[in-house]
């Protein structure tokens, strides 16, 4: 029952999708953009208030150099902010909104390594990722209703189905799509940095770096992110596409030189 609940939740995604992600796949997006930037916005608000803001001035130039260079062709006006904090992570958010951490600059160790991480975030934006998470975790979420109410599992055996099929579908349908998401995210990420200049093949490197930051990772199949590793081979596969890209980059004069000597 499980497998078929969890094949009749990736049909239903798959026959009411109404949007192509920049990688050409199909999405199910429900939530208006305007609300998303507007979410964007107060979550923003929110991590200002509550994280501590870096106040040096080279660390925020050197961020927002890599920032501008990534978003430049992307237009609009994208919103940077720095805290001080010894989480390895960024975010960028709806709207235009992209956080670091300090703490990130000590796995991404030069403009490159950096760039990688920001636009893999800023990819997650571009690809409407949040908006697609918010509107498939809210079908699951109707789904499950609905069949609690045809079959009325008040008994402990039918409350500990609609347990597993609750976990099921975080497991067999949510996580593999998050991890979609993040190799997504990946994708888009690379091409951005090397149409701005920067080397993609730094991204290995900062992957390895992220392997030694000691932080433990779950099994992948129980992690919204794919393994290190996967992501590394992923990356490999990809080069070949976008080191051209970089290459006519270059050719252009598009060659940051975004540093930080600190």
């Amino acid at each position: 029952m499980i497998r078929n609940v969890l094949f009749t939740l990736g049909l239903i995604g798959t026959l009411v999708a109404c949007a192509t992600s920049p990688t050409g796949r199909s999405q199910l997006v429900l939530m208006p953009e305007t609300q998303l930037a507007q979410m964007g916005w107060q979550a923003f608000e929110q991590i200002r208030r509550k994280e501590r803001i870096e106040t040096d001035p080279e660390i925020n130039a050197y961020v927002r150099c890599v920032a501008e260079e990534l978003t430049r062709p992307l237009g609009g006006r994208w919103q940077v902010s720095v805290f001080r904090s010894d989480q390895v992570n960024a975010f960028a958010l709806p709207g235009g909104y992209i956080g670091v951490y300090t703490g990130l600059l000590k796995a991404a160790r030069n403009q490159h390594q950096l760039a990688a991480v920001i636009g893999h975030e800023i990819g997650h934006v571009l690809a409407r990722h949040s908006n697609e998470r918010v509107s498939q975790e809210f079908a699951v979420e109707q789904a499950l209703g609905l069949i609690q109410a045809l079959a009325r599992p008040s008994s402990p055996t039918g409350q500990l189905l609609m347990g597993a099929l609750g976990l099921g579908a975080q497991v067999g349908v949510l996580m593999p799509f998050s991890r979609l998401q993040e190799a997504e995210a990946d994708v888009i990420g690379l091409e951005l940095m090397a149409r701005a200049g920067f080397d993609p093949r730094e991204a290995i490197a900062l992957w390895h770096n992220m392997d030694q930051t000691g932080r433990p990772t779950p099994p992948e199949w129980l992690s919204t992110h794919p393994a290190h590793a996967t992501r590394i081979q992923a990356i490999e596969r990809h080069l070949p596409r976008v080191l051209p890209l970089y290459e006519a980059a270059q050719a252009r004069g598009r060659a940051p030189s975004c540093r930080l000597t600190t």
